[in-house]
């Protein structure tokens, strides 16, 4: 039963971290921000610290209010689980077609590298992470979805992965941001992300089906 409760917190562990790791790829904008306020030295570590604020804040909305309000074998709970799926295999899709075509850059223009004063940095940290409505989506409810499968024990452990995932990608993107800026806008290194990217998330999705079946049966 240990082995079996150890596999259980580290899985979701785990899929925190993918989970909150791919969304957090794709918010390009937010990610450009970041690099540009490293490459320019622009108060980097307030910057990375209020996205991974507003991310803690999100997913935590996500997981401890939308994914707590529903219980897996309720209606609301399947439907959840189920949308959360739907959405996995066509976020891992839309990846997947991203690496064939090899289209993915991330570049910061060198116009857009001159300094700004702290009041600026904060502002658009915070416009970058509390005013794009995919945000919302994306963390409150596809995160809260698809922890609605989740028992309240494991939900720690799932928030602890994302967060973990947060915090690494936004403070690497600020404090290497000129060896990153390097390799993130070349598309063979997004071809390599977004093929990984769509692999975890439709083992992700496979997992929920799994779960969902057994809800069923």
């Amino acid at each position: 039963m240990f082995e079996a409760n150890m596999y259980d917190l580290v899985s979701t562990f785990v899929m925190g971290m993918v989970i909150s790791g791919g969304l957090i790829i794709a918010i390009g904008s937010q990610n450009a921000f970041l690099l540009k306020t490293g490459l320019t030295n622009n108060h980097p570590f307030t910057a990375a610290t209020i996205c991974f604020l507003g991310d803690f804040l999100l997913i935590g909305a996500g997981v401890f209010g939308v994914g707590a309000l529903v219980s897996v074998d309720s209606v609301l709970g399947i439907l959840l689980s189920i949308t959360g799926t739907i959405f996995l295999i066509w976020y891992g899709s839309v990846a997947l077609r991203s690496a064939i075509r090899g289209t993915g850059t991330l570049v910061v223009e060198q116009s857009e590298r001159s300094p700004s004063r702290l009041k600026t940095t904060v502002l658009m940290a915070m416009a970058m992470t509390f005013l794009n409505p995919h945000v919302y989506i994306d963390t409150v409810v596809l995160i809260g979805g698809v922890t609605a499968s989740l028992s309240q024990n494991l939900k720690p452990w799932f928030v602890a992965g994302a967060l973990i995932a947060s915090a690494t990608w936004f403070y690497s993107l600020v404090f290497v941001a000129k060896k990153l800026s390097n390799v993130l806008n070349k598309p063979r290194a997004w071809q390599i992300i977004n093929t990984l990217i769509a692999f975890l998330m439709f083992l992700i999705a496979a997992k929920l089906l799994y779960t969902l079946i057994g809800v069923w049966t």
